[in-house]
């Protein structure tokens, strides 16, 4: 079983080469949790979906709604996972979970140990196996203690909660599967910053939990540069594009073509350095789009992998694609 073990937390997650926390997850920088806080879910899924992980995201409902009434954000949860698995109760299996607890000198039950190792933009993500009636890991209790130890952190719970007129009252974003008066009962916890199977969806210890009114996304610790870079490409191009294309000076086919022509990413780019609205997207490097619209076939090869290969076919044939 794997228990909040540095070595095996850090063998779980090797691609991930910077800082890490004492118990061995990956330490993604607060600057990059809040760049994913402004940004769709859609700009956060695609780049992640098209490089092979296509089982990250699940619909689930959540405790406060992301935008106010005026369209504001109420709640977006943006943190690291703690991760921790759940199964039915087999005795001698949980006495020997209880044992290498206390070995670890732990007390309390799970739940507690979870809580009690949380820190500031932590997100608990609990696989609770669909279990709802008895299967409630959180309440309004547990809820607080979460607020108190993270801050802006949350909770993904693949089960059930209770309380939830009191977590209700409580400023910290929750995402379940449903609710029951019951309290938590006939279940063990089988894995502490573990792999976590939330629905279809896979998280690992130090991944970054993203949720939206949609659901969740988890987002691996090492793809982070590479999601924001992407996010930040597709959030200029709009910006940019969607006067032109309301004043007919460009198509939906121009815009949405993979490959820009030169005249239209030497356009992009004197947006970029010159107008005050473009002024965070300056210093991305747009070399292989340019090399992509002066003919380059390595270059428009680079950009057509970055999607759906499935459907838009191999690198190398001629081909539209939208994005």
């Amino acid at each position: 079983m794997l228990f909040n073990t540095r070595e095996e937390i850090i063998a779980l997650t090797p691609e991930w080469t910077g800082e890490r926390f004492e118990d061995g997850r990956p330490r993604v920088a607060d600057k990059y949790l809040d760049a994913l806080y402004g940004m769709t879910l859609e700009e956060l899924w695609k780049p992640i979906f098209v490089k092979g992980y296509e089982s990250q995201f699940i619909a689930m409902k959540s405790l406060h709604p992301e935008f106010k009434e005026d369209g504001t954000v109420n709640r977006k949860l943006v943190g690291r996972a703690v991760t921790a698995m759940y199964a039915p109760v087999r005795p001698d299996y949980k006495e020997a979970m209880n044992a290498m607890a206390r070995a670890k000198g732990l007390s309390g039950t799970p739940n507690q140990w979870v809580i009690d190792s949380l820190t500031d933009r932590d997100v608990i993500v609990i696989d609770m196996f669909d279990k709802v009636y008895k299967g409630t890991f959180l309440g309004g209790n547990l809820t607080t203690a979460v607020k108190a130890r993270t801050k802006n952190g949350g909770v993904v719970v693949w089960g059930g909660v209770r309380d939830l007129e009191q977590m209700q009252n409580i400023d910290v974003q929750v995402f379940y599967r449903g609710v029951d008066p019951t309290p938590i009962r006939d279940c063990q916890i089988t894995a502490f910053n573990g792999p976590c199977r939330i629905g279809a969806a896979i998280c690992l210890p130090g991944d970054i939990v993203i949720g939206t009114k949609n659901g969740i996304l988890f987002v691996p610790s090492h793809m982070v540069d590479y999601v924001i870079e992407h996010a930040y490409k597709s959030q200029v191009r709009d910006l940019y594009a969607f006067p032109k294309l309301e004043a007919g000076i460009y198509t939906t086919a121009d815009v949405d073509a993979v490959v820009w022509n030169d005249q239209m990413m030497q356009a992009l780019l004197n947006f970029i350095d010159t107008d005050p609205a473009a002024a965070k997207y300056r210093g991305l490097d747009w070399s292989v789009e340019l090399r992509a619209a002066a003919g380059d076939e390595a270059a428009i090869d680079e950009l057509y992998q970055q999607f759906d290969i499935e459907r838009y076919g191999a690198p190398g044939q001629k081909k539209e694609v939208l994005i």
